[in-house]
């Protein structure tokens, strides 16, 4: 599918605002002790925003390793999101599998706290790199 820039603008703005109000959920988990639901809220906060970069740019994945594929391959690789930022989406990632689709794995609150701040950062950074190339 062919968008225009008025539509892929949109597709944009709408799947950044559901990161920002993904990032709210998983703050709102957290605090009422969701540890599992703060970990996959969070993924997905930032899996919005990455996807608004990839579509930004023109890039497409099909599958949740293919966002994080092309994220290492044209923005980490190429220095515009950190090595750590890309790392930070991959842990992420890997832990809302984990949480999602494995049984017997307790994700405990020791294990999200320290992955709150460092995800608001990545969706920041990736809002600054859509926003450096607006139309």
């Amino acid at each position: 599918m062919t968008l225009n820039e008025e539509n892929r603008n949109s597709i944009v703005n709408y799947r950044f605002q559901r990161a920002k109000e993904t990032l709210a959920e998983a703050n709102g988990s957290f605090e009422m002790g969701f540890w599992h639901a703060t970990a996959n809220r969070l993924y997905y906060a930032c899996y919005y925003a990455v996807t608004a970069l990839l579509i930004k740019n023109g890039y497409t994945a099909h599958t949740h390793n293919g966002v994080l594929t092309i994220l290492s391959k044209h923005f980490v690789l190429e220095g515009l999101i950190s090595k750590e930022q890309g790392k930070l989406y991959g842990k992420i990632l890997e832990l809302r599998q984990k949480g999602d689709y494995s049984d017997w794995i307790v994700i405990h609150k020791e294990t999200v706290m320290p992955l709150l701040a460092p995800a608001e950062q990545f969706i920041n950074a990736i809002e600054n790199l859509i926003n450096e190339n607006k139309s």
